[in-house]
């Protein structure tokens, strides 16, 4: 900061400022009023040594030598002077010099994501401008022959495309300019070379789908043609097939095409990627202990995340289980306040369980 907030001590209110030192602590105190000072005013007195008080407002500059601020209901005019009640302590209603901030200290570090208070403060200072990293461009498929546009025909066999709406929004809400490039075929040529365009022209490359085993996903060997898969398929629930690679340099993202399965990848996975693409800080979401409302049996190995909904109890929270747990139950994401995480090692949990809670807000959805 180059300038302290505020800049110069300060009246916290309307009222009068005077000199403790001149003021009765057992009685009534009335002193001339030998001033006025407005917010704006330079704190001028035709006599800054005489006896007496400043009728002072708001955000006023305290002129010299006075310490105290009295409230003008707790003050009596008299004609020109003002009858003072006894009981205020030393330096009520005034602001110091730099007691916000103070000059010479870092009030913005590198790697925050700006909020609207970070620009307030930043203009507090002075500053007219802030040094920032260019949003990231991202490019954004899904991919499959049964996919159609929200608003055009759907027949039979085919459904309509949540992911990449989901995932533009969650991608603009991390700050990212999006390319949103449509529904890709299921075809390796046709894959191959809508990647291969992507991956030229932006920061990051996401798809949804096309990254399992079967016969039609062909996402995974295209990204292998154009560059390099780092990871595929992971020990988890819902995302097992989840990939991370390079498309020639540019990194790339294949989250699975289950809407549930889709989000909560984005979120444990790509999202910190893209943090650190963007030069911010890596946001490590905080997990809160709960009660657990429900049994569950899950696989050894595995981490899994349950979605559930919170409610109050005696000792703090219940984590309640949406009824209906598939990967392509996208309304789940909606009705719940977040997930249950359970680690590899749990198998077997029982309700009154403690577990860890993951609210969607610490996830940013």
């Amino acid at each position: 900061a180059g300038r302290s907030v505020p800049p110069h001590d300060n009246s916290a209110v309307d009222g009068y400022a005077v000199r403790f030192a001149e003021l009765d602590p057992d009685g009534e105190t009335c002193l001339p009023v030998i001033g006025r000072i407005a917010a704006g005013d330079a704190p001028a007195l035709a006599d800054p040594c005489a006896r007496g008080a400043v009728r002072i407002f708001t955000g006023a500059v305290m002129p010299a030598g006075f310490d105290t601020v009295m409230m003008q209901e707790d003050c009596r005019e008299d004609g020109g002077s003002v009858r003072i009640a006894p009981g205020i302590k030393q330096g009520a209603n005034r602001r110091f010099a730099g007691e916000d901030v103070e000059e010479g200290t870092v009030i913005l570090k590198a790697g925050l994501r700006l909020r609207p208070q970070d620009l307030g403060l930043a203009a507090s200072v002075g500053l007219a401008e802030l040094p920032v990293r260019a949003r990231l461009r991202a490019a954004l498929f899904s991919t499959g022959n049964e996919l159609r546009e929200p608003g055009a025909a759907a027949g039979a066999g085919a459904v309509y495309d949540a992911n990449r709406f989901a995932l533009a929004g969650l991608l603009e809400q991390l700050g990212c300019t999006v390319s949103d490039l449509g529904i890709l075929p299921d075809d390796r040529a046709s894959i191959t070379a809508a990647l291969a365009g992507a991956g030229a022209g932006h920061d990051l490359v996401l798809t949804s789908g096309g990254v399992s085993v079967g016969e039609e996903d062909h996402v995974r060997a295209a990204v292998e043609s154009l560059g390099q898969i780092h990871f595929w398929r992971l020990a988890i629930k819902p995302g097992r097939p989840v990939a991370l690679g390079q498309i020639g340099r540019t990194p790339f993202v294949g989250l699975p095409g289950n809407p549930v399965a889709v989000m909560v990848t984005f979120l444990r996975f790509a999202r910190p990627l893209i943090d650190r693409l963007s030069g911010a800080n890596v946001h490590v979401p905080r997990l809160f202990p709960v009660r657990a409302g429900f049994d569950h049996r899950k696989k050894a190995n595995r981490r899994e995340w349950v979605r559930a909904t919170l409610e109050p109890c005696a000792d703090g929270w219940t984590a309640r289980k949406f009824a209906r747990q598939g990967a392509g139950i996208l309304s789940s994401m909606t009705a719940a306040s977040g997930l249950v995480e359970l680690p590899e090692d749990a198998t077997d949990i029982r309700a009154g369980t403690m577990v860890d809670f993951l609210p969607f807000s610490e996830l940013g959805a």
